[in-house]
């Protein structure tokens, strides 16, 4: 029996306006060319999305001269200063203490599973709220500059991850076995079962993961950005589609429909969590 549930967030126009943008933009880079003609091109030719980007990020880097290249340095120099959401920074230590005041047993934990570049949201001012994060990463030459993807997050891979927050599988030595999750855990015993767990997203690459914590008793919420009408449309597909239990916007303010749905969502999972517990007990 597990006392834990877990909310696990994407991050780019979940939490943050999108992360990539941003950074492209700061560089000098026209966003717009960037993602509708060279990332479109790739994926006209078959490409995955998340390996598109990233190796136009390559080909961008490559093209500048030394000192103006895409380094580690810069993206992480990026992330401590990138712009959250509304009500963002306060929302994890807000839901820890209501879970702690309906249920002093229950323990919420937080996760975040992204396609955007680690060595950004991993400084970002947020990052501190959560157990793990995966997320796609570069690997760098020997001048700190990116040189190749080392790891894609995309579509269904962030599916793995939502079995690794069920199974336990998180940290260092995890991280180090990937074929980790593939197994059965002893006794068929799970440290976050699905039904505690709730997902939060806004994008194509999180639908497999709406679809698999509904499917096992979790609940799905779709969240839109407010400033950004050309989504709201996919948004709305969302719900057409049954994808996800709730869509509201990406706003996490005391008086936002989010904030509350969060409040009530975890409210119920430690109440459900204090009732199996005296059942079991008794």
């Amino acid at each position: 029996m597990s006392n834990t549930l877990a909310i696990v967030f994407d991050f780019d126009d979940t939490l943050a306006p999108d992360s990539t943008s941003a950074f492209l933009d700061a560089c000098g880079v026209d966003v717009r060319d960037f993602w509708s003609r060279r990332v479109q091109a790739h994926l006209d030719d078959g490409w995955d999305p998340t390996p598109a980007f990233l190796y136009e990020m390559v080909v961008e880097s490559r093209s500048r001269p030394p000192g103006a290249r895409i380094t580690r340095q810069r993206l992480s120099e990026f992330g401590r200063g990138l712009a959250l959401f509304n009500g963002v920074a306060r929302i994890f230590g807000m839901l820890k203490r209501h879970v702690g005041r309906v249920n002093p047993a229950a323990e919420l934990e937080f996760y975040l599973v992204t396609s955007g570049i680690g060595d950004m949201v991993r400084q970002c001012a947020i990052s501190r709220n959560f157990v793990e994060v995966w997320s796609s990463d570069f690997h760098y030459n020997a001048d700190g500059e990116i040189e190749f993807p080392r790891n894609l997050v995309s579509f269904t891979d962030k599916t793995r991850y939502l079995f690794q927050v069920s199974k336990g599988l998180i940290g260092p030595a995890a991280r180090r076995d990937p074929f980790a999750v593939n197994r059965k855990m002893p006794g068929g015993t799970r440290r976050v079962p699905f039904e505690q767990m709730i997902f939060v997203g806004d994008g194509y690459t999180d639908v497999p993961c709406f679809s698999l914590v509904r499917q096992y008793g979790g609940l799905a919420i779709g969240v839109y950005n407010r400033d950004a009408p050309e989504k709201w449309r996919r948004a709305w597909g969302f719900v057409e589609d049954n994808r996800v239990s709730n869509l509201v916007p990406a706003d996490f303010g005391r008086k936002a429909p989010l904030h509350d749905i969060l409040v009530m969502a975890t409210e119920s999972i430690a109440k459900k969590i204090a009732l199996r517990t005296a059942s079991y007990q008794g």
